[in-house]
């Protein structure tokens, strides 16, 4: 009986020694086959990049940007959050251009803060624009204006946008990385991504007409159509109420679209002053919050 067992022990340890080499020789040719050269540089690479990984630059973040660079799909300038200098040192170890790309930055389709634009209901519950949006579309007039209860503030991991005294996000174009956080998380789709280099800006959704807008927001685009008129053909039509810019035909623009704009409406952003209305547009010299 006892050789029995010491025999099936003998046994059962020999056939998993066996199936141990058999398994581990299958597993070192597997590896040796199947083995795929990863370019050393990405690590190196990554290292320069910020690790934010925010996909502003088209990537799921910053070791595939890092992958793409290598293989020359992108070039290093379109990390936007990367300083000038890293984007340099990334383009001199690479010993490739570091790439000619416009800044995108978020910009927000409204200009309706509390002092110009009027609220319909007091809305007293969880702070937050989502939430506020699903009861009757939120508590302003303007169903299609900002609710200013900051989700895009608060998303923002970099504290590129602020709330002004108005209840109004502010970007800072600087700090901005157009990672599409706020374009995804406001309920009124009022944020876009947008290179920097298109400053004829219309900061109204208000999809209503004349009287009828301007009543909701003293700021809202009205359809008035002067700005179509003062603009190269093509650059600005009018739809469903609202003026909007062909950006195709961005090399047109200017200012001159703004001047006759009565509400300021349509404005040009400035590197220094910010956004800019028309000498013809009504001054708002109001700063408390508009009455229910």
């Amino acid at each position: 009986m006892d050789t029995d067992i010491a025999l099936n022990v003998t046994t059962a340890i020999l056939f998993m020694g066996v199936l141990g080499l058999l398994l581990s020789s299958m597993l070192a040719f597997a590896n040796k086959k199947l083995w795929v050269f990863e370019d050393p540089r990405i690590d190196e690479i990554e290292s320069m990049l910020p690790a934010t990984n925010c996909g502003a630059c088209g990537n799921a973040g910053c070791r595939p940007f890092a992958e793409a660079l290598i293989s020359g799909e992108v070039a290093p300038a379109q990390c936007t959050v990367s300083s000038a200098e890293a984007i340099d040192e990334i383009a001199d170890y690479l010993g490739v251009d570091s790439g000619d790309v416009v800044k995108r930055v978020a910009r927000l389709a409204c200009a309706g803060g509390s002092h110009v634009a009027r609220m319909r209901a007091h809305y007293d519950g969880l702070e937050s624009c989502r939430a506020a949006s699903v009861v009757s579309g939120g508590p302003k007039s303007c169903t299609w204006g900002c609710i200013g209860l900051a989700d895009c503030a608060d998303v923002c991991d970099l504290d590129a946008i602020i709330m002004d005294s108005h209840g109004l996000p502010v970007v800072d174009a600087d700090k901005c990385t157009a990672c599409e956080d706020c374009v995804e998380i406001c309920p009124k789709g009022l944020f876009s991504i947008q290179p920097v280099d298109r400053r004829l800006w219309v900061a109204c959704k208000n999809l209503e007409h004349g009287d009828t807008a301007e009543n909701e927001c003293e700021v809202a685009c009205t359809a008035c159509e002067r700005c179509v008129k003062d603009s190269p053909e093509g650059l600005i039509t009018i739809q469903n109420n609202l003026a909007v810019v062909d950006y195709g035909n961005n090399g047109l623009a200017s200012p001159v679209a703004t001047e006759r704009c009565p509400t300021g409406a349509i404005v040009w952003l400035d590197d220094d002053k910010g956004p800019v209305k028309g000498i013809h547009a009504k001054r708002i010299v109001r700063s408390e919050a508009l009455p229910l």
